[in-house]
């Protein structure tokens, strides 16, 4: 149990680095939705240019990452990884931006920023600066410092958030009470305000390689090329997992504004609405994502000791128990969720569910993808990818013109459940590990049964204290019932199991008499 703990303890700091950053992020939702110099049609192509900049990123950082995790454990590249590293992405960045930026006018129109140049010329900066944080923080990660890496990621986005308020709100509402206010000469009224939205974001990009400074001042300039060569060799593969992993993470905006009927104000609407209600499966959002950036490096960690299938095998458990439960805490509580968007985006509440759901599968597919990492089989990932990115691609292409975001949203789902169940069939031929699948599965039946439950009772009975008392009442239920059938597994646990072995004793105690 001690290297699970170790992960719990990893997952438990990124993951309140990524609550409060995530949080603070989030805060621009409502920020913006609730703003009157937001137009929702302007919230949907910001939504657009959001979805573009991953893309690119795993463009600019070709897998590098996790090749970094895979090669760093070998004692003859411990001196020359991280300096090899950092230099490809510095070379290979110059190269792309370079590129970016002939074709910026290219990459305005894709975003739906034709009319506004420097969208693209301020997303090529916040890219560029973002992969040259790459290996630094991978570096935090490697040698397990998530303090710094919490405190980088945080006061980034918190300068972000303090950036969008004082642009979007603070210097509007100034200039409007006083047109000769000083903030007009940093700001005018004329100008979008996404504009502004792209320079925060790009202070923050700045504030975070700054921040970097100790780690950036430690490469030096011995490049390893047998190791390079190694790299990109493993990594190549995961270019095309990273592709396809945005594809169907993003994409889905820009297809939903491409193929949607009606005008162009109305699709950018549609596509604001199922942003932002994408945006309230955060909670298990966040937790997949800290997860990820303990476990990657955890896994690799673990392979090089006795049986690390067993090690695996826990985790996923452990893993599924608190996903489904992060489930029921926000499907059974959405109309207070739903306070973090406005009001007019609130019609959209219905896929919230679903991508719920999806997420869950994205983060079982996390813990099974450790096979094809782990025995070199790259490219297997990409092939598992490329089917996903397929499902996504025609379940939007067919749908999305009389379904809309639904259409979007179950192409998310049925998406990251075909990759989760192809991936476990697949690796355990190749990478066997003994996973509770019955067990696992059956949690995941139980808490849709009792979303069903908790819908069904709430439509024939429409009241918010009802909804919210029941949703307390099933979570509760669910919670209990999964103590009481990993005991054993709890007992192990410092922090809960001190309160279930008292019990355990006293049962046992009973049945000796």
């Amino acid at each position: 149990m001690s290297g699970i703990k170790k992960l719990a303890g990893q997952t438990l700091w990124y993951g309140l680095s990524s609550i409060a950053a995530r949080f603070i992020g989030y805060l621009l939702t409502p920020l913006l939705t609730y703003s009157s110099h937001v137009r929702t049609a302007d919230f949907g192509r910001q939504s657009l240019l959001y979805s573009a900049i991953p893309v690119l990123s795993v463009l600019f950082t070709y897998g590098f990452e996790t090749a970094y995790f895979r090669f760093s454990g070998k004692e003859e590249n411990k001196k020359t990884i991280y300096s090899t590293s950092f230099l490809s992405i510095l070379g290979s960045t110059i190269i792309f931006s370079l590129i970016l930026w002939q074709y910026r006018g290219v990459l305005g129109s894709i975003v739906g920023f034709a009319d506004i140049p420097q969208i693209a010329e301020l997303t090529i900066g916040i890219i560029a600066i973002d992969t040259l944080c790459t290996i630094p923080f991978a570096r935090l990660r490697q040698e397990e410092r998530p303090v710094k890496y919490a405190f980088v990621r945080v006061a980034g986005i918190l300068i972000n958030l303090l950036l969008v308020w004082f642009f979007v709100n603070y210097c509007p509402a100034q200039l409007e009470k006083d047109p000769n206010h000083w903030v007009g000469r940093i700001f005018d009224m004329n100008t979008n305000p996404i504009i502004y939205v792209a320079i925060a974001n790009l202070v923050q990009s700045i504030l975070t390689f700054l921040l970097l400074g100790k780690e950036v001042s430690a490469v030096r300039f011995s490049f390893n090329a047998r190791l390079w060569k190694e790299m990109i060799i493993y990594a190549l593969p995961l270019l095309i997992v990273g592709f396809g992993g945005i594809v169907n993470e993003t994409f889905d905006r820009l297809m939903l504004k491409a193929w949607l009927p009606g005008s162009a104000d109305y699709r950018n609407e549609q596509v604001g609405i199922y942003n932002a209600c994408y945006k309230l499966s955060l909670l298990i959002t966040l937790f997949v994502q800290a997860f990820r950036m303990g476990a990657e490096p955890f896994f690799f960690k673990q392979a090089e000791g006795q049986n690390p299938q067993r090690v695996y095998a826990r985790v996923m458990k452990f893993f599924v128990l608190v996903v489904t439960l992060m489930f029921l805490v926000v499907a059974l509580f959405l109309p207070v969720w739903s306070r973090l968007i406005g009001p007019k985006y609130r019609v959209g509440l219905q896929i919230v569910p679903i991508l719920l759901l999806a997420n869950i599968f994205l983060g079982v597919y996390y813990n099974l993808s450790i096979w094809f990492k782990l025995s070199h089989k790259t490219i297997a990932g990409a092939y598992i990818t490329l089917i996903g990115t397929a499902i996504t691609l025609v379940v939007n292409y067919f749908f999305i013109p009389e379904y809309g975001y639904i259409a979007s949203a179950l192409a998310t789902f049925f998406c990251y459940g075909s990759m989760m169940v192809i991936s476990y069939y697949w690796g355990q031929k190749a990478y066997p590990v003994p996973y509770a699948t019955k067990k696992l599965v059956a949690y995941g039946v139980i808490v849709v049964l009792l979303f069903l439950i908790h819908k069904l009772i709430t439509h024939f009975f429409p009241n918010v204290y009802l909804s919210l008392s029941l949703g307390a009442l099933l979570t509760a239920a669910y919670a209990w019932f999964v103590l009481q059938v990993e005991k054993k597994e709890f007992q192990k646990l410092p922090l809960i199991g001190r309160y279930l072995r008292p019990r355990v004793a006293q049962a046992d105690l009973g049945n000796n008499r």
